[in-house]
């Protein structure tokens, strides 16, 4: 396992190497999830990229530290560990609040980002009171008051239906996430409001959706898409907020599609 001190906190991230001089792709995940939401996606990519994957502040094995949590504040983080690493310039592949991650570090370091894979995300996500009251349930009654809430959004009712055992471990892996880094990231997200800059954003861009994703909805995410310059808009059939775990094997399809046409278009140049 690999760890990074960023300020005054302990960051876990998986680096994987890959083809000398070959693209760089980061992954950054969604609210109450580690980087393994992403593992059935990686083992296709393999080989093909460097691949960063990472646990953002107060999730998995990171560590939430001290003062207050934002958006620009997990971008940072992000920054420091790819500097770290030497990466450089990279595809950034974010998930929901990584998305927000995602779009903050074009905003902050357009040094570390060539392009950008936004899934089931936008620039804008709910709203004060929404969030609010989700972190008052949390000091309640802990991360396990919700969870029965956030399994419909996060996945379909046939993923609910016919595959119960992986239901159960992700919804372990929400109730385990430290409350405390939980109500952080769902402070960050409140007060994130990037729908100004996403129209500025001018590296190649994609936006992806589950279209039965029950936390940011296929509208929402066309919206994002038609906000940004350029972007492109996918649907993926099948799929809930969590597409990554849903249905691995067509994000992959769709994230190596994108990215080639990006080898292709440097190339013609």
């Amino acid at each position: 396992m690999q760890f990074l001190k960023v300020d005054e906190a302990v960051l876990h991230y998986q680096a994987i190497g890959g083809p000398e001089n070959g693209p760089v792709l980061v992954f950054a995940n969604a609210l109450g999830t580690d980087f393994r939401i992403w593992r059935d996606v990686i083992v296709r990519l393999v080989g093909k990229f460097t691949i960063l994957t990472y646990d953002k502040r107060g999730h998995g094995l990171s560590e939430t530290g001290e003062g207050p949590v934002t958006i620009a504040r997990h971008a940072e983080d992000l920054a420091a560990i790819m500097d770290h690493v030497g990466l450089g310039s990279a595809v950034i592949c974010g998930l929901s609040v990584g998305g927000l991650i995602a779009q903050q570090l074009y905003i902050d370091r357009r040094d570390l980002v060539s392009a950008l894979i936004l899934c089931d995300t936008a620039a804008k996500l709910g709203n004060a009171e929404s969030w609010n009251q989700r972190i008052a349930t949390v000091e309640a009654n802990g991360i396990a008051g919700l969870s029965a809430s956030v399994m419909p959004n996060w996945f379909t009712a046939a993923f609910r239906a016919g595959r119960s055992e992986e239901l159960a471990g992700y919804r372990a892996m929400l109730e385990r996430q430290s409350p405390t880094g939980y109500m952080a990231t769902c402070a960050a997200i409140r007060d994130a409001d990037l729908r100004e800059k996403a129209r500025q954003i001018g590296v190649p861009a994609i936006c992806i959706v589950g279209d039965e994703d029950g936390s940011t909805p296929v509208e929402t995410v066309a919206g994002l898409a038609k906000s940004i310059p350029g972007s492109r808009f996918e649907i993926i059939s099948g799929a809930g907020h969590l597409p990554c775990v849903e249905t691995p094997e067509r994000l992959a399809d769709i994230i190596l599609v994108f990215i080639g046409g990006l080898e292709n278009r440097v190339t013609l140049n």
